[in-house]
């Protein structure tokens, strides 16, 4: 299967759908060249609309599927009764609600699901600087680092086959059984003392649920949104960067007051009352994209013919070495912090701010990805985030104040890379399809979680306490240029040099 770009609406359909005050004040801002594919008009009518009566999720907002197999000429988006179109790589025009009150709701759903995934791995760095002192201090970093590489090795590699099951199926077995998955980890963990232990109730038990959770959170907004996804997503996203502040704040004054088992048993009543909403609202509403009466079992399975599309695959690689780069300073920046002169309660903190930092950043660049681009926008943010890392982390040293402003700021520009990743890829593909390509992609990316803190850790070994750490961070800053190489390289291959082209 060939990977057809998902365009964007036209500009006159953003100016027939009712615009919030932040949304206007982006009028101020350069105008943007549509790429070529947005550029197409649609120049005859279509019909044959399909009846969305499959028994799935489905709200007063469904969706119209239009079919122009009578018009190969048609191209392009077109915008009525306030509904932005887009035409999928099977020659269909598939509007969306973009919002509403069920759009929304779905939004706040999402949001709940992934604080209990990206939340808790935001606040891996309390847990591994706790887990090295308190169970787990006969063991090496590296190993401890496989705790959490695990978690999200399991998290991505187990989406390649949920993705294509949410496409088929929807969300509501997945997200349930997920939020029971994700819960019954953190109540076991309270009770776990050895690393075997720990390795199976956090990574094993807790990927899982994650993996349930991840794909559904994500996939469901596409189903809603199209010319405001990346707004949509990164207020999704910001789950993750608030369960990052609160968290760790919270384990800063449980684990020495209450100790380990409480405050893991807390955390998991947390997630308990998150998982009610997000069984409640996260649905879909797009007929799944099937020519057979009868599914075929390759229908469930991953499809790697996306990687023929070379922007695809460049973008998937890109991710293997954000990740790389990301779970650096999101594990072992309080353990560095510790390491250079800073008291270790204090320094859960630092995690605080680069996550509050990563709060901003997943809303605004989402917000300015709709109007600019969203390869355009990622790209700008994961240069900042290589920047970042040269400039103000590697000479900070026992720099409180460079610490704390290097947490803040890598937070706010690492913030779109989870919250922007998606919408890129789903750019690439049709939206009925999200899941498939979207999982298939971080299964790649699943490599990249496995061995990022596990070859932090052996680097940590190397030579004196500051080699290694200087190590560390060279690594993590190397792995956000290549990174940018590779979102480059898709980009210019799917419109050119020109910069400012939207895409």
């Amino acid at each position: 299967m060939t990977l057809g770009r998902a365009p964007n609406a036209e500009d006159s359909c953003l100016k027939n759908h009712q615009q919030s005050p932040v949304g206007e004040s982006l009028s101020s801002l350069p105008t943007f060249i549509d790429s070529p594919s947005d550029q197409e008009k649609g120049r005859s009518s279509v019909s044959n609309r399909e009846n969305n009566s499959d028994g799935r999720d489905s709200g007063p907002e469904s969706d119209t599927i239009q079919d122009l197999s009578d018009s190969p000429d048609d191209a392009g988006v077109k915008c009525e009764n306030g509904l932005a179109r887009q035409q999928s790589a099977a020659t269909t025009i598939i509007d969306f609600p973009e919002g509403g009150l069920q759009g929304w709701l779905v939004v706040f759903g999402s949001f709940c699901a992934m604080i209990s995934v990206f939340g808790l791995i935001n606040s891996a760095a309390v847990f591994e600087s706790y887990f090295s002192s308190h169970q787990l201090v006969n063991h090496s970093a590296s190993e401890i680092g496989w705790i959490f590489s695990l978690y999200l090795f399991i998290v991505f590699f187990v989406g390649i086959q949920v993705g294509p099951i949410f496409d088929r199926y929807g969300a509501r077995l997945l997200v349930a059984v997920g939020s029971i998955l994700v819960v019954l980890s953190l109540m076991l963990l309270s009770l776990s003392k050895t690393y075997y232990q720990i390795m199976l109730t956090y990574s094993v038990l807790g990927g899982l649920g994650g993996a349930l959770l991840n794909c559904p959170a994500y996939g469901s907004i596409t189903h809603f949104f199209n010319v405001r996804r990346g707004l949509a997503t990164g207020v999704a996203t910001i789950s993750g960067g608030i369960g990052g502040v609160v968290f760790p704040i919270l384990l800063r004054y449980t684990l020495p007051s209450i100790g380990f088992p409480w405050s893991c048993r807390i955390l998991g009543f947390i997630m308990l009352g998150l998982a009610v909403p997000a069984n409640l609202f996260i649905k879909t509403r797009l007929k799944p994209k099937i020519t057979h009466e009868k599914p075929k079992v390759s229908s469930l399975l991953p499809d790697f013919s996306g990687f023929r599309d070379l922007r695809y695959a460049f973008s998937a690689i890109g991710i293997f070495f954000m990740e790389w780069g990301l779970f650096m300073p999101l594990t072992y920046i309080v353990s560095y912090a510790a390491a250079h002169g800073q008291d270790a309660t204090e320094s859960y903190l630092l995690l605080s701010y680069l996550n509050a930092g990563s709060v901003l950043g997943r809303v605004l660049p989402g917000l300015f990805a709709d109007r600019l681009g969203r390869f355009n926008v990622v790209i700008i943010t994961i240069a900042l985030c290589a920047i970042l890392v040269f400039a103000m982390w590697l000479p900070a040293g026992m720099s409180k104040s460079v610490l704390i402003g290097y947490a803040v700021l890598f937070g706010c520009a690492s913030g779109s890379n989870l919250g922007l990743v998606p919408v890129c890829l789903g750019q690439l593909c049709d939206a009925r399809q999200f899941g498939r390509y979207y999982s298939t992609a971080m299964m790649v990316a699943s490599f990249g979680t496995l061995s990022s803190v596990p070859i932090g850790g052996a680097l940590l070994e190397m030579g004196s306490a500051e080699t290694g750490w200087r190590a560390v961070i060279i690594f993590s800053g190397l792995s956000y240029a290549i990174a940018l190489a590779c979102y480059t390289t898709a980009r210019v291959l799917a419109v050119g040099f020109n910069p400012r082209v939207k895409f």
